[in-house]
């Protein structure tokens, strides 16, 4: 999706981005930092020198006093400089993950990239094909369920009643979703353990497990309280037409 250069734009009013946003389709800026990493934090001083960085997710406090560091060398005041370090408040997806109970790893749903399918008879790429989720999965084993067609970097439901499910182990589930046309959001129903998730329901779920798919976009479906336990996730799309890439967790 940040190949897209309307996907971009929201993302950037929709958190309040401010500072220049370089897009780097053609990994120019990537070759050019040697870089092996995503995500990758390089943070480069007044002068251009790469002073410290940073590989993978978390360390949020950490990189904002490297950022004030620099700022203040190079001539700026900046409120709070007093006060404590900074620590991320957020509840949102950018919240850093709880890597205690972090069991459960980005799993990619394409035929090109897929792992741990459960599925009887397994992937039919490129075609529509009719899947079924079996009684038990495994822990980080996923299925699907009903008409889909699987693409290298998707799966794309044909028919409403479509399911994803995912036995998993982590405090955030994130699934990556788009609708096959922006005029037409998805309607989906997602259940933890056979339940609705009420407490445990993300930012994008009701507690009653409902929500819509209507941009192309990471959703959070799920974020536990308390014990962290291994769970089964399902997700039913009540239309046709969704796009579903990747799981994230948290």
């Amino acid at each position: 999706f940040e190949r897209d250069l309307g996907n971009v734009q929201r993302a950037v009013t929709d958190l309040k981005v401010t500072y220049p946003v370089a897009i780097d389709n053609d990994f120019a800026i990537w070759r050019g930092f040697n870089n092996r990493y995503w995500p990758a934090h390089y943070f480069i001083d007044a002068q251009g020198r790469i002073r410290a960085h940073h590989f993978g997710e978390g360390n949020y406090a950490q990189s904002e006093q490297i950022i004030r560091q620099l700022l203040r060398e190079a001539g700026n005041s900046l409120p709070g400089d007093t006060a404590p370090a900074m620590r991320m408040a957020s509840n949102g997806v950018e919240r850093q993950a709880d890597m205690s109970s972090l069991k459960s790893p980005e799993t990619y749903i394409g035929h090109g990239r897929a792992e741990h399918f459960a599925s009887p008879g397994g992937m039919h790429a490129g075609q529509v094909a009719a899947y079924a989720v079996p009684m038990q999965l495994q822990l980080n084993h996923w299925a699907l369920g009903g008409q889909w067609r699987i693409g290298e970097e998707d799966a794309q439901l044909e028919q409403a009643g479509g399911r994803i499910a995912f036995r998993f182990h982590a405090r955030d589930l994130h699934l990556v979703l788009a609708p096959q046309d922006p005029a037409r959001p998805v309607r989906f129903r997602v259940r933890i353990d056979g339940q609705a998730p009420d407490a445990a329901a993300g930012s994008d779920v009701s507690a009653q497990g409902e929500g819509m798919v209507d941009q192309n976009r990471l959703y959070q479906l799920i974020r536990q309280n308390g014990d962290v336990r291994e769970r089964t996730f399902e997700i039913e799309f009540l239309d046709p037409g969704v796009r579903a890439y990747a799981f994230t967790f948290g």
